[in-house]
């Protein structure tokens, strides 16, 4: 490949990634949209969301298996997929759908953009890679936005007995998050963007309707019209699209870049949330949108190697 093509590859990965992430912030519109608007708890929506997402990861991955150039799993494989599946969109959205019955759509973005962080320790403490400089000051200049956009947010939900409880989940939740994008940035380079995904969130979606029929008393035929409304946005928005433009992201760009570049989706969930929640926006918030906008677009700029 030559060094444009290269770079445009990379650079098409950085688009992608922005895409994936501001698809996936509109996974916690629904939710409180939900919360809202009909009495459900938060394994019952999620175990919705992953009913209607569940039919498109099935076949997905039938036809990749059946493809002339499959290469068939090995058993350590299949196991790590299932492993990092169920972190990433199990662990990490059970977590999740609790936190947000307690805190709003934007501090849920705070909390759980700690991950891009957590990724490159992880990736730097278990298998060794290097930080560059460039991704230092990049994480600097995109978590010196978030605390700008949010500081004054945080102060006034901090007040709130359950702030803390709903923080707390959620911050756990960046951390399988995190995990799942440094065990797919490992896997995917292997096995393949969409085959990954497909397989991935197949486990995912198995693992929380066991879940559900397990734990719950509840019905998933007998919820509200808006419940149900809902979930198949979410699932079709914020599970199904951008799960596999996150994974082709990774595969360009790398897990390291692409938790980065996902920094933008705080900025893009206070957005929503003004339009969509009624949630205020202040200038602060702008402030620290124009500073997460220059890291990622600094991070477009890096060089594929």
């Amino acid at each position: 490949m030559s060094e444009k093509k290269s770079y445009a590859y990379f650079v098409g990965g950085i688009v992608i990634c922005l895409l994936g992430s501001v698809f996936f912030s509109t996974k916690a519109i629904f939710v409180k949209l939900a919360y809202r608007e009909a009495t459900v708890d938060a394994i019952t929506l999620l175990a919705l969301r992953m009913l209607f997402s569940l039919p498109f990861f099935a076949i997905s991955a039938f036809v990749a298996s059946k493809k002339t150039d499959n290469v068939r799993f090995t058993g350590q494989q299949w196991l790590g997929v299932a492993v990092v599946g169920c972190l990433g969109y199990y662990a990490s959205s059970l977590l999740d759908f609790l936190g947000l019955q307690y805190i709003s759509a934007g501090i849920e973005r705070l909390v759980l953009f700690v991950y891009p962080t957590l990724v490159l320790l992880m990736s730097a403490l278990v298998f060794r890679s290097k930080i560059s400089p460039q991704q230092w000051l990049a994480l600097i200049i995109t978590y010196g936005g978030l605390f700008v956009a949010f500081w004054g947010e945080a102060r006034v939900e901090g007040q709130s007995p359950d702030f803390y409880k709903g923080a707390a989940l959620i911050f756990v939740c960046a951390v399988t998050y995190a995990m799942y994008i440094v065990g797919s940035g490992r896997l995917i380079p292997v096995v393949g963007a969409a085959k990954f995904n497909s397989y991935a969130m197949s486990f995912a979606g198995i693992a929380v309707l066991v879940h559900f029929f397990i734990t719950s008393s509840s019905s998933l035929w007998n919820q509200d019209a808006s419940t149900y409304l809902y979930s198949f946005l979410m699932a079709i928005f914020g599970t199904i699209i951008p799960s596999y433009l996150v994974t082709e992201g990774i595969k360009r760009v790398g897990s390291s870049n692409a938790a980065i570049v996902g920094s933008i989706g705080p900025v893009s969930t206070i957005l929503q949330a003004y339009f969509f929640l009624q949630e205020p926006i202040h200038a602060l918030q702008i402030a620290g949108t124009i500073l997460i906008l220059i890291g990622v677009l600094m991070i477009s700029r890096k060089k594929a190697k």
